[in-house]
């Protein structure tokens, strides 16, 4: 009989102060994330239903709600787990974190010649009516990378005008969802949901296949994924791909579905990043491809490719190179090259982000 150890195989772990760590500190740390869960209540699909991104209709969930566990996390060093609280392998909703896996599958296109350069037009290696026109005709991969597309019109029974002057960072001046006149495309920074489900049919289209077939095989499955994530697509989202029905997945969970995934697997998606896109000595992104996503939007120099960055020093004790997915609710992948720290936080209130960063990087003695 043979002998299968526990799946996914467990982060190799050790007292933080052989990992460079004052203990007392860390579990400061750790204590302040457990008092500062996220404002999301545990039941998300009434929170949405009742209008948290926008007012009905627009806000009519199109995918499936779960409801939420409590918060957890863990702090990596150089892969060795330093720190873990809650239920690390409960798989919850990630929302925008999912905008960071569309990115990595952009950067397998790459490799794989499906995307030639970045700075080709869509439409021409993809024939659908959402790129069609001199507007969303003109749109480059890295436009929709970068959410500087400006594309207009209507995916999936969405409106790009629900999301449009959504800028996160400067929220307030004007409300969500107003009129903006467009400007060309390439020409404004926003960061806006149909616009990345977009991306996500047109990397579709690339691909030829679904793309959580693509992100099992390609990424999941080599970084010794968990059985229990998904990646789930709206109810109206099936497009035809070499004649059959295929379902373009949501690049988040603002009207449901998304990628469900614990703590463990996000992890392990920081890792990879850190990393430089290889895994136990496999190279799974391409050369580079790391680097290109942490390159600031000359529009936002705290963004990147569907990536947020921290050049700005809006996170002060954060190393200006790190790199972090972010997901509504307080999902957040936090990965600082220069010490070698991945941290996953979720459910972590999104006011707390700064400060629970502040502390980890108190809690380094080296």
């Amino acid at each position: 009989m043979s002998f299968l150890p526990p799946y996914p195989a467990p982060f190799p772990a050790a007292a933080p102060e052989a990992l460079g760590f004052d203990p007392a500190r860390l579990a400061e740390a750790v204590a302040f994330a457990g008092a500062h869960e996220s404002p999301f209540p545990r039941d998300l699909l009434a929170h949405l239903e009742g209008g948290h991104f926008e007012p009905a209709p627009d806000n009519e969930l199109l995918g499936p709600v779960v409801p939420r566990g409590a918060p957890n996390g863990l702090v990596l060093r150089d892969g060795v787990l330093a720190a873990r609280w809650g239920d690390t392998r409960r798989a919850d909703m990630t929302f925008s974190v999912a905008k960071s896996c569309l990115s990595i599958l952009a950067g397998l296109a790459v490799q794989d010649g499906l995307i030639a350069d970045l700075d080709a037009r869509v439409s021409a290696s993809v024939d659908d009516p959402a790129f069609s026109g001199p507007r969303n005709g003109a749109i480059t991969w890295r436009m929709l990378l970068q959410q500087t597309s400006e594309w207009e019109g209507t995916l999936f029974g969405k409106a790009d005008q629900i999301d449009r002057g959504r800028d996160l960072a400067s929220e307030g001046k004007k409300p969500k969802g107003w009129p903006r006149p467009l400007a060309e495309p390439g020409g404004h920074w926003e960061y806006n949901d149909v616009r990345v489900n977009v991306l996500s049919l047109a990397l579709l289209h690339r691909f030829g296949r679904a793309l959580p077939e693509v992100w099992k095989e390609r990424v999941a499955d080599p970084i010794g994924s968990s059985p229990d994530w998904r990646w789930e697509g709206y109810r109206n989202a099936a497009v035809e791909i070499g004649g059959r029905p295929v379902v373009s997945v949501p690049g988040g969970g603002h009207w449901g579905g998304g990628i469900v995934t614990d703590a463990e697997d996000q992890a392990r998606i920081g890792l990879l990043m850190l990393n430089d896109g290889t895994w136990a000595g496999q190279r799974i992104l391409p050369e580079g491809w790391v680097a290109e996503s942490g390159r600031p939007v000359a529009l936002h120099p705290d963004y990147g490719l569907l990536w947020w960055l921290n050049r700005s020093g809006r996170f002060p004790d954060a190393d200006r190179d790190s790199l972090l997915a972010v997901g509504a609710g307080g999902n957040t992948i936090w990965i600082e090259p220069a010490t070698r720290i991945v941290a996953v936080f979720r459910w972590l209130d999104p006011q707390a982000l700064a400060g629970m960063i502040s502390r980890i990087s108190a809690a380094r003695t080296n």
